[in-house]
């Protein structure tokens, strides 16, 4: 939606003024969307509610990680602390995330350690959750190869969560950045994890899965990564792991394995922004097994149709609370299994 409103109207300054007749000729806001703009705009104060205790950047300043700016849903505002550089994001190094399970096997805390230590040693910016397991080995790694690494939060940047890594999180903001599109003291929610995932996708020219169970968050950020054209790398493991299946799925679907240090430094080469070369060959389509969603995700899939459907009588078909179906789908279209449409219906996409 931003995207669209920038490019109707040239700057966000310019949409947050329009008139509302002319924001019902943007794609997307239905008469029940404009009706919550018309209502709500008189009682923000745009620049009090960006006065927070730190610093932000919104899409049109030129700080702003030119990444985010491709993805559907750039965040309006992106919060950071830490140690940042002006136009780091459009002539700095590359940023590669790595992702996996909370609860990693040594063999997923070895092969993180060795794979983020020969990116540090490249130059690369290592970007992650700050959740526990991988995401902590990775910016542990990176800082102790004297890397940079960004932690991407479902909080505040002023909320540590996991609360045990405190620590680290404060050598983070000495060696690199710790971003977030929520205001300060904002508290980690379960809704907030899927989309803090599209920022760690977006900010990324490559995504690294170590390991990953059938049911992971790492498993939506390697699909979001994939429908934002960015590459998609797995490190093997067993089928006899339960951390290592939903890795197994994704290189059933095209995700490229990785054998070894030198071989992904190899893959990374190809890729253009590393490079400057062009690829010829677009990356492979990914798809997540809807087998694999959390039961109010597939309650709520169920209830979507390939025709526009209402808001109000997926909440009927679905049996849940009206909050708890919004937030799901939020996730579902993240996951690029429902489309919204004007006016607050929903619509299966071709990938249900």
């Amino acid at each position: 939606m931003l995207n669209r409103l920038r490019h109707r109207f040239g700057t966000l300054k310019t949409a947050w003024e329009a008139e509302p007749a002319v924001l019902m000729t943007v794609e997307g806001v239905g008469p029940q969307m404009l009706e919550a703009i018309v209502q709500t705009r008189p009682t923000i104060q745009l620049e009090q509610s960006l006065q927070q205790p730190f610093p932000c950047w919104v899409p049109d300043d030129p700080d702003y990680p030119p990444l985010l700016l491709e993805i559907p849903s750039s965040p309006a505002v992106l919060y950071y602390r830490g140690q940042v550089a002006p136009g780091e994001h459009r002539d700095g190094p590359p940023c590669v995330a790595i992702v996996g399970t909370r609860h990693p096997s040594e063999y997923g805390r070895r092969w993180t350690r060795s794979l983020t230590r020969a990116l540090v040693r490249q130059g690369l910016t290592i970007v992650s959750g700050l959740a526990t397991g991988i995401d902590t080995e990775a910016h542990r790694s990176c800082l102790e190869a004297g890397g940079r690494t960004l932690a991407v939060l479902g909080s505040g940047v002023d909320v540590i969560y996991p609360t045990q890594n405190q620590p680290l999180y404060q050598q983070i903001l000495n060696q690199g950045l710790v971003l977030s599109e929520y205001p300060a003291g904002t508290k980690p929610d379960r809704g907030h994890f899927p989309q803090r995932n599209r920022i760690v996708a977006g900010l990324c020219r490559a995504v690294i899965v170590v390991e990953a169970p059938v049911k992971s968050g790492a498993l939506i950020t390697a699909h979001l990564a994939n429908d934002y054209g960015r590459e998609v790398y797995v490190l093997p493991g067993s089928l006899d792991n339960p951390q290592s299946i939903g890795c197994l799925g994704l290189i059933s679907k095209g995700a490229q394995v990785i054998l070894g240090e030198d071989h992904l430094l190899e893959m990374l080469g190809t890729i253009p922004a590393l490079d400057g070369m062009t690829s010829s060959q677009p990356p492979a389509q990914l798809s997540l097994p809807i087998s694999g969603l959390a039961p109010e995700l597939q309650q709520v899939l169920q209830a979507v149709r390939p025709e526009p459907t209402p808001f109000d009588m997926l909440v009927q078909r679905s049996g849940l609370p009206a909050a708890t179906v919004s937030s799901t789908l939020l996730q579902l279209e993240l996951l690029g299994l429902v489309n919204q449409l004007p006016g607050m219906r929903y619509q299966a996409s071709d990938q249900a």
